[in-house]
């Protein structure tokens, strides 16, 4: 089979970052003491290459991950880079709304608003959150994350959040969401660390060499925030973060697969605060309405998970069972997965490019599988099973099986589709659907039976039959 590298994704995303013009800070402050913090009286702040400038000194503390807070009221009245001519925008209090961005003019689709981009002085009061952005030279000039072989599609090269909050808090405390205007504090006190097993790393097999991932890599790629409002990722900060769904999958997969392994509690803490705080960001867009992140091909995945594993570490019980508190949130893997009788004889079948109600706009973009493959209307079901979703899946079905956190995730079929797909002989089915339609799915790109990733290739290998108890 033929794998994209991981260690030659890392090489490229390394490459990315130490281009930019602005250098990152990975540093990971000291928590475990909790307090009310050491404030410092500041006119000026620094993250990740952007500078917020206040009209006097005022109290600054850090939350566990490193982003900065500020204790009262403030008032912003200079940021670098500059933002002008639509370019390098901040976003206070970022709606809800995933046809909108007000980060960069060049966002695709139309979906540049820039009645939502704040403009300088920015007032900011206890419960607001500042979302701050670097915008790249030109659209493309940068791969994107986890997939260096194609250009990102975002102007958007990286971001920072600021958030103002009524009272100095302790030093282990998360960022609230930067869509949580109530601004629930979590805490890393409470992260129930009983719950990730150590298991033994694993190795490459005979014939298959990769460069396992490590903590540090990931701790890397999930330090700086994600932003998962505009759909499709047309304004993800693509010195970090990926814009298609498919690799949000990946790595999200892969960062939770890597903190089940025995690696020292010292060594996992980093993954592990950042891997939490991008959930809690998931969950605070959830909570302030937002519509989740349904089917449409690759796009959609990846967020139901981050979520869940979020609230498993921090015993918060809505948090890890999102569909029970909001059963009308969208995740693609779910809408992509369905119980049924396929043509090859599966009960658990892949439901369609949007979900198994289709499109009323397109023919055949919803279930299919339970048709022969004479009466399929096209092929973009199949293609984007093979190529944009379930290759990315397998982690994430893994990692939750490792935790037994099936029942938070409460939609079987997702992971009776991962075992089908990690375990059915395609070879039959595949030259049915050539002689039937003239699609040809017999590169190694297409089969069933693998992950993206050679890690979790591996992983699934070793414990998908082997769970901790």
């Amino acid at each position: 089979m033929k794998f994209t590298n991981l260690l030659a994704a890392f090489l490229v995303l390394w490459f990315a970052n130490h281009a930019a013009s602005e250098s990152v800070n990975t540093a990971q402050p000291s928590w475990k003491a909790a307090g009310s913090g050491d404030l410092k009286h500041l006119e000026t702040i620094s993250q990740h290459g952007i500078t917020w400038k206040f009209d006097k000194k005022v109290p600054i503390g850090r939350f566990v991950n490193g982003d900065y807070y500020v204790v009262g009221a403030a008032t912003i009245i200079s940021i670098a880079p500059k933002p002008e001519n639509g370019r390098n925008g901040s976003v206070l209090n970022i709606p809800p709304d995933p046809r909108i961005s007000g980060f960069d003019s060049r966002v695709q689709s139309q979906r540049y608003y820039p009645k939502i981009s704040a403009t300088l002085p920015i007032s900011m009061k206890p419960g607001d959150a500042l979302i701050s952005t670097i915008s790249v030279r030109a659209v493309g000039e940068f791969p994107s994350p986890l997939r260096g072989s194609e250009s990102s599609i975002s102007p958007v090269l990286s971001a920072a959040v600021l958030t103002c909050v009524k009272d100095p808090l302790p030093k282990d405390a998360f960022r609230p969401s930067y869509a949580d205007r109530r601004q629930k504090i979590y805490h890393a006190r409470n992260i129930q660390w009983n719950l990730l097993p150590g298991l033994k790393r694993v190795n490459a097999g005979l014939f298959d060499t990769f460069m396992a991932p490590t903590p540090r890599e990931f701790a890397e790629l999930f330090q700086r925030p994600w932003l998962d409002v505009c759909f499709f990722g047309f304004d993800a900060p693509i010195q970090y973060m990926p814009c298609y769904s498919r690799e949000i999958g990946r790595a999200v997969g892969i960062a939770s697969l890597i903190l089940t392994l025995d690696y020292t509690r010292k060594e996992k803490e980093p993954l592990l605060i950042n891997f939490v705080q991008y959930g809690i960001d998931l969950w605070g867009l959830v909570q302030a309405g937002y519509q989740g992140w349904p089917a449409h091909g690759g796009h959609g995945n990846g967020r139901k998970w981050p979520i869940i594993f979020a609230g498993l570490m921090l015993g918060d019980q809505e948090m890890r069972s999102p569909d029970k508190k909001y059963p009308k949130i969208l995740f693609g893997e779910d809408m992509q997965t369905m119980h049924g009788k396929g043509w090859t004889g599966a009960k658990a079948l892949y439901a369609g490019h949007v979900g198994k109600e289709g499109s009323k706009r397109d023919i055949g973009w919803g279930a299919y599988e339970h048709l022969p493959p004479s009466e399929w209307p096209n092929p973009i079901g199949e293609t984007y099973r093979r190529c944009c979703t379930s290759v990315s899946w397998v982690g994430q079905a893994l990692a939750a099986r490792i935790l037994h956190a099936e029942k938070y995730w409460d939609h079987d079929a997702f992971f009776d589709y991962v075992d089908r797909w990690m375990t059915e002989d395609d070879t039959k089915a595949v030259n049915e659907i050539f002689k039937a339609k003239g699609w040809d799915y017999s590169a190694d790109w297409a089969r069933q039976g693998q992950a993206w990733d050679p890690f979790v290739n591996v992983m699934w290998s070793k414990y998908r039959y082997n769970l901790p108890k």
